[in-house]
């Protein structure tokens, strides 16, 4: 969409660390390979009745960061900052933003669902066995520590905010920071967003929800998005962050462009906490606002990357909100859940996804729908269940959305 009043908006790089992979490059390889970013865990001592989870084994490496950050970062602010150092190299190289740019003209946007709470379930611990816990727990348990961090390390002293949305965070993050330089309010952002749930206190208050997948043994039926089979999300852990800079301002210093935000949309259901709107009014509405800002019709659509849970309601409600704002091309548009590999990543999600958009773009590959193996009559898109589809791919929807009735969609278009 061309508008003289506005900013063009490009992504220039992109980070993650996930089940899947240490980076964003080994998560894409880790899904083409077909791989499975979770495992069986036991927490039955712990009343805990999901079994399966997507874990990260070994944490970024944080070296070169100041100890007077690093030492304040709870795990998901910690997974964040390692993605976002992704992102900085692979949008400046060797260079920093703040040598391109006024420190002043950059911003980050990170956000959260739950960050620190492993943190201050363990500090309170702490603290009512010995009167006494970490002197850092205030920070640790901040939910915008993480935007704090990433202004500091590189000293972006534009535009900041922390979006906590529960699992349309990811969206968010990137919509927000696609607003502030589409506005000129800021020439580069980082945007993102990281989630770690891995306390028993923490994973109980989701799985007595019973939100949690209930298969027992098989992870093929753990997350089987849109599948008659299916029973409840995979909780994952994780981060994904995207540099965002004004495009003029990007192909000024000669940068690589990976990809353009060219709509967004943000709309809420106003109408529960966990289980979707049953008229699917603000999901139809954020798909339909978003395609307008990019001034798309349906049709032109050649990816859909879907929010696609594993739970009963939100697959059929996420089904039927496509049919009712794309119309007949939902039946011809291709679709697919990329949690199905990944599990869910929460507040990452959104972000996450948004990276595979960009790399299904470049790669020219529409990811499957993992273990689709009993499709849902109910659920009779066209949810790429029989293996990855290669295609040309020039425009695509990302949608998220989360607990609360929080709903959002980006469309991500090739650069022209």
């Amino acid at each position: 969409m061309n508008n003289n009043n506005v900013k063009r908006v490009v992504i220039t790089g992109y980070g993650a660390v996930t089940p899947l992979g240490a980076t964003a490059q080994e998560s894409w390889q880790s899904i083409m390979d077909g791989k499975l970013g979770y495992r069986y865990v036991d927490y039955t001592a712990a009343n805990i009745n999901s079994h399966f989870f997507g874990l990260i084994d070994d944490e970024p490496n944080l070296k070169g960061v100041p100890a007077a950050i690093r030492r304040r970062l709870p795990r998901f602010a910690r997974l964040t900052l390692g993605a976002a150092r992704q992102a900085v190299a692979m949008a400046f190289g060797d260079s920093e933003p703040q040598e391109v740019y006024s420190p002043l003209e950059c911003g980050v946007i990170m956000g959260t669902g739950w960050g620190g709470m492993d943190e201050s379930y363990n500090g309170s611990k702490d603290y009512s066995a010995n009167g006494i816990s970490s002197p850092f727990n205030c920070f640790l348990t901040m939910p915008n520590v993480a935007t704090a961090a990433c202004s500091q390390f590189w000293n972006l002293r534009g535009y900041q905010n922390t979006a906590i949305a529960a699992c349309a965070t990811g969206n968010m993050v990137i919509g927000d920071a696609w607003e502030a330089i589409r506005n000129g309010r800021a020439t580069m952002m980082l945007a993102g967003s990281g989630e770690s749930l891995t306390t028993d206190y923490a994973i109980w208050n989701i799985d007595v929800l019973g939100a949690l997948c209930k298969e027992p043994q098989d992870p093929t039926k753990a997350c089987c998005p849109f599948s008659a089979e299916r029973n409840g999300f995979v909780l994952s852990e994780g981060a994904a962050v995207l540099c965002l800079e004004e495009r003029d301002s990007a192909l000024a210093r000669g940068a690589t462009i990976l990809g353009e935000i060219t709509g967004y949309a943000n709309f809420s259901d106003a109408f529960d906490f966990t289980s979707p709107a049953e008229d699917c009014l603000a999901r139809v509405q954020t798909i339909n606002r978003a395609l307008a800002q990019a001034g798309l019709e349906p049709h032109q659509l050649d990816y859909i990357n879907a929010h696609g849970t594993s739970t009963p309601l939100n697959d059929l409600n996420e089904t039927q909100a496509m049919k009712m704002a794309l119309g007949r091309a939902a039946y011809d548009i291709p679709v697919s859940s990329t949690k199905s590999y990944s599990g869910h990543l929460i507040a990452a999600a959104g972000s996450f996804e948004s990276i595979i958009c960009l790399q299904a773009m470049e790669h020219g590959i529409m990811p499957a729908t993992a273990n689709l193996k009993v499709p849902d009559p109910q659920c009779d898109l066209d949810y790429i269940a029989e293996g990855h589809r290669r295609g040309e791919i020039r425009r695509t929807l990302n949608m998220s959305f989360g607990f609360g009735g929080a709903n959002a969609a980006l469309v991500l278009e090739r650069h022209v």
